[in-house]
């Protein structure tokens, strides 16, 4: 039976959860692959902390370029994350002819396109599939399950730590800073929680799914970003009232001729299978000409369902080199020949439905003023609502908009906002309504 070597670079979380699956159930993945997938080398620079893990003896190496230099071993995993050194390792296993796992989708979402490119000229496997939904096996969906179908569109719950926030505001009335502090204690939100509840975690994923969907080339920076630091508990509550949860999604579509690719919080209807996910929970739902929806549903992040997603790619990998099937899946989906730039949509450009919220002074003719300049930017609505809740001597006014354009939208608000009868900021929340309603 062929055996199959394995280097594991970083031996933190997703690392330790990797190491564990190899040791605890290679015989199942034995008996399911056909392959032995040996340990060979954990590297990490702290070698004596206490992991939980009984390496054979020989395994835990300080120096990550050791086990890359071993010419016995055939698959390196890189759980280090970050783009420094991270990036430069997986390079370096590359260039000595090594398939390379690896869960680090802010590398891929900013550097993917060299490091794809460095993969295929050296004809060797790049997994990626815990970069994406963590046990979610997204990635093998669109690059292997829908081959057949044309993919219209995507959209995610792709952050946890969003996600329990936001499930948190809506279930329990907690302002944002109290539910942030609750996921920071038990552990779901990082000491600096920027990249999550900004938006940014999720954004390098929606790159990375709008890459695979489409065949373009993977493109961060022109992703929209908006995080949820500003929903409050009455924002929740308005959308209830409307028939609408809010979820922090990231939305991919294809139009034939420009890919729209956003992330940031939006009003789904209760009907819609995303707006019943919560918690840490993640999902995709996915739309193609042949399957209609599917959904995905799973733990986007933790130790052991991101180290299955990693074992995963490991089996596919072992399975190809035992029938030397190297490059049988292509990285991105599609042949390295047919991936093209596409241009993605300025946000500018994208046409949706609008829930606004105003702190507007009661005094007559308020809401007149206010409507009259959504009408002057072809801004229609379909709801009005004023609430009596003065303070300040200010009343929320909400209303929800028919198709507008966000250009329009964001011009029509800027004026808004500067009147005098205005206390604050404007609040704009973006709709997905799948009832084709205008």
């Amino acid at each position: 039976m062929k055996q199959v070597n394995i280097a594991i670079l970083g031996c933190g979380t997703v690392g330790t959860g990797v190491a564990r699956l190899l040791l605890q159930n290679g015989d199942i993945i034995r008996e399911r692959i056909g392959c032995t997938l040996n340990l060979k080398y954990v590297a990490d620079i702290d070698t004596q902390k206490e992991r939980g893990l009984a390496l054979p003896p020989g395994v835990m190496i300080p120096d990550a370029a050791v086990a890359i230099a071993d010419p016995t071993v055939d698959i390196v995993v890189e759980t280090i994350g970050g783009e420094g050194i991270a990036k430069q390792l997986i390079l370096d296993a590359i260039g000595k002819g090594k398939h390379v796992v690896t869960a680090n989708k802010a590398l891929l979402a900013k550097h993917g396109n060299a490091i794809v490119a460095a993969a295929t000229e050296q004809g060797v496997d790049l997994a990626y599939e815990a970069s994406v939904g963590g046990c979610m096996p997204i990635i093998k969906t669109v690059r292997e399950s829908l081959v057949g179908n044309r993919i219209c569109a995507m959209i995610g719950i792709l952050n946890g730590t969003c996600n329990y926030i936001l499930s948190k505001i809506t279930d329990e009335g907690l302002v944002f800073e109290t539910a942030l502090a609750e996921a920071q204690a038990k552990g779901y939100a990082e000491t600096d929680p920027t990249l999550d509840v900004e938006g940014q975690d999720a954004a390098h994923k929606l790159a990375i799914l709008s890459a695979l969907a489409f065949g373009m080339k993977i493109n961060f920076d022109d992703v929209y970003i908006e995080g949820i630091s500003r929903i409050t508990p009455m924002d929740i509550e308005f959308a209830a009232q409307f028939g609408y949860r809010i979820k922090l999604l990231a939305i991919t579509k294809f139009d034939g001729r420009a890919v729209e690719a956003r992330v940031h919080p939006t009003m789904i209807p209760f009907d819609n299978m995303l707006s019943n996910v919560n918690g840490t929970l993640n999902a995709v739902s996915v739309s193609a000409d042949a399957v209609g929806e599917i959904l995905l549903y799973g733990h986007g992040a933790g130790m052991m369902p991101t180290a299955s997603a990693v074992v995963s790619d490991l089996a596919d990998i072992a399975r190809n080199l035992a029938s030397d099937g190297a490059g049988r899946v292509p990285v991105m989906g599609f042949q390295p020949a047919e991936i093209r730039t596409i241009a993605v949509m300025p946000m500018d450009d994208i046409v949706t439905h609008y829930y606004f919220r105003f702190d507007a002074m009661d005094r007559p003719g308020v809401l007149a003023t206010i409507a009259g300049i959504l009408g002057k930017y072809a801004i229609s609505l379909k709801y009005v609502h004023q609430k009596g809740r003065k303070t300040n001597g200010s009343v929320p006014v909400v209303m929800l908009t028919h198709h507008a354009r966000e250009a329009d939208v964001i011009r029509a608000l800027a004026e808004i906002g500067a009147l005098d009868v205005v206390a604050s900021t404007p609040m704009l929340i973006r709709i997905e309504d799948d009832n084709g309603q205008e």
